[in-house]
């Protein structure tokens, strides 16, 4: 049963990583400028901008290699928490026709709350780094 669990973290800590690796990627491809605006249009401090893109990239890729797993997955929570409660929130879990709803934030977060309290061992440079032992993890000499 333990094998069955560390084969869903990965599938699940893979699939968070890629898409938010993906996420912040477009912010930058798309011309960041952009989204310095958009945040600045609901209220938020456009440099935040850079901040949300390039967390969503280097924490993307942190979850595809599988380092500090719970520590990005929990930086994921919240970020989701906030984008639902700033930006989605007010359109409903299914949206307004207009704007996607908060289901697919709630999905994200719902992933990154299993990762948090669980990690994902299975494929990680974590796992190479450090040693699983029943009082945390040590150092490997």
């Amino acid at each position: 049963m333990l094998l069955k669990n560390e084969i869903g973290a990965l599938i699940l800590r893979i699939t968070l990583g890629t898409i938010f690796f993906i996420h912040g990627l477009v912010k930058f491809q798309g011309g960041i400028e952009n989204i310095v605006g958009w945040f600045e249009s609901i209220g938020l401090p456009g440099f935040m901008a850079y901040g949300v893109a390039l967390f969503e990239m280097l924490g993307g890729i942190a979850l595809i290699i599988g380092l500090a797993t719970r520590l990005v997955s929990v930086l994921i929570a919240l970020l989701m928490i906030g984008a639902t409660i700033k930006v989605k929130l007010s359109v409903g879990l299914l949206g307004n026709g207009q704007m996607a709803g908060y289901e697919l934030d709630f999905a994200f977060l719902a992933i990154a709350v299993y990762l948090a309290i669980n990690g994902s061992k299975v494929l990680s440079v974590s796992r190479l780094i450090f040693r699983e032992e029943s009082h945390g993890l040590k150092r490997v000499a």
